[in-house]
């Protein structure tokens, strides 16, 4: 939890952290993953080999089954010679074999016949109800305490009917347990020294992948203490995109200052020049004359709102022009100025015409500012127009050059038109080719700057009216 008013965690602090649960769950999830194989891998060979030992077992069975003789009383008779493992005669050799009388009522004669390996003890196995030629298997205490794996089946001798014989073969599984004992051990000693290793791996892992990090966190900390303006460094191509885009945030951020920084000075400068007039207009004692002082004093108010008007403006735009997702629909952006500009111009009856595009076309920029442009050229357009002012706009598809589609706006009157050498000019700030026309040499030069802060631009040529052609181009937006 964090406290109130307490400083931000320290990136290193954050990459040491990020670190040592990184280790941490890569080990966990190592160990675990360890502890499931290891029992896994013991449980398969404990199950194979006693497969084998059984299997092994089963023969020694039907090796019993098959020299067990009945005489003509009907009693089990083995020969000792016919039996070929010598452990069978061994005593205590681990390898047993025995057979049963099983009553008709359910009594049993145990140790009939017995292996001499037996000795002196027999195999005191529980009564099982066994169906005949049916194996069954259990684990029992044999000879000196010994664990034995049992095999036993029921057979009958021919001609009698009535008289069962249970075979038993058991074999010690010491030999097996420790066999099983050993691979565990050996198994267990692997999986830990493979779990050092891949620690060793993990570990490495980690500090190699959170290097880049600490690399970026040292770019940084240079950026915030004033050593670099952006971040520098060679950093890997899954790090570089964040880089890249954070060096474009700055080198924003850097430009957002020096035009703040420049329009603060201009803005100042602009102003400087009519506060000295009305300064030492002021000054004169007794004035000279109220109205001429009135006079310019509105003179000088005019130009300083002007400038007031062209920084807020330049201001406005700079800080929304390049922000995603911006659309504006051109079309009734154009209908509400041509309303505006016939009750403006009411009194000269223009006639002013749109030449609805073929498709609705979009601005990928601010409604005001749209506004702003367009009610400047079309403004301009009226004021110099005799009798005719024509808007009409298109789609410029996107190609090599430029690479974003282009909305192209044409205002055009039939006015006197203004010459090349003088066209130029006629974009400079304040200028006014025609002191008698009203205004204050602000429109186009204000149109011309908001179109180069979208990217676009504003040209001036001759009209089909006879008069001027503006046209403007800026990026168009789609219209999904």
């Amino acid at each position: 939890m964090s406290v109130p008013g307490a400083p931000p965690a320290s990136p290193v602090h954050w990459s040491r952290s990020l670190r040592v649960r990184l280790l941490a769950v890569t080990l966990a999830g190592v160990a675990v993953a360890m502890v499931l194989a290891g029992l896994v891998l013991s449980g398969l060979f404990r199950e194979h080999v006693q497969q084998q030992f059984q299997a092994a077992l089963q023969l020694q069975l039907d090796q019993i089954t098959a020299r067990l003789e009945f005489d003509a009383q009907g009693q089990p008779v083995m020969a000792a010679e016919a039996l070929s493992d010598p452990r069978w005669l061994k005593p205590y050799s681990g390898l047993y074999w025995q057979v049963d009388a099983m009553a008709p009522d359910g009594r049993e004669r145990a140790g009939v016949l017995r292996s001499r390996s037996l000795w002196d003890t027999s195999l005191a196995l529980q009564v099982d109800a066994l169906a005949d030629g049916a194996v069954h298997v259990h684990e029992m205490a044999g000879p000196q305490g010994a664990p034995l794996l049992v095999l036993e089946r029921t057979v009958r001798a021919e001609g009698v009917h009535a008289a069962r014989w249970r075979l038993m073969v058991a074999a010690d599984l010491q030999a097996t347990q420790a066999a099983t004992a050993r691979f565990t051990g050996v198994l267990a000693l692997s999986l830990a020294v493979l779990l050092v290793l891949l620690a060793a791996a993990a570990w490495a892992q980690v500090a190699l992948g959170l290097k880049p990090l600490q690399a970026l966190q040292r770019a940084v900390q240079d950026v915030q203490e004033a050593r670099a303006s952006q971040l520098q460094g060679r950093f890997p191509a899954e790090v570089q995109p964040l880089v890249d885009d954070f060096n474009a945030v700055l080198r924003r951020h850097g430009e957002v200052v020096e035009r703040a920084r420049t329009q603060a000075g201009n803005l100042a400068h602009a102003l400087k020049t009519p506060l000295t007039v009305l300064d030492n207009a002021a000054s004169v004692q007794p004035p000279t004359d109220e109205q001429e002082l009135a006079a310019l004093v509105r003179e000088q108010v005019v130009v300083a709102r002007r400038h007031i008007d062209w920084h807020l403006a330049r201001s406005r735009v700079a800080a929304s022009a390049h922000l995603p997702g911006q659309r504006t629909a051109l079309q009734p952006v154009v209908e509400g100025l041509v309303r505006v500009m016939n009750k403006v111009h009411a009194d000269r009856a223009l006639d002013i015409s749109v030449a609805p595009p073929p498709v609705p076309l979009f601005f990928a920029g601010e409604a005001q500012d749209l506004q702003e442009m367009l009610g400047n050229l079309l403004d301009n357009a009226c004021k110099w127009a005799r009798s005719a002012v024509r808007l009409q706009a298109q789609l410029l598809p996107a190609g090599s050059e430029p690479a974003q589609p282009q909305l192209v706006v044409a205002v055009e009157d039939d006015g006197p038109g203004i010459d090349a050498a003088q066209r130029a000019q006629a974009l400079e700030r304040g200028v006014r080719l025609d002191e008698t026309v009203p205004g204050t040499g602000l429109g186009l030069a204000i149109v011309q700057d908001l179109a180069a802060l979208y990217g676009g631009r504003l040209d001036l040529e001759p009209a089909g009216l006879g008069g001027l052609r503006a046209t403007l181009t800026l990026p168009a937006a789609n219209a999904h």
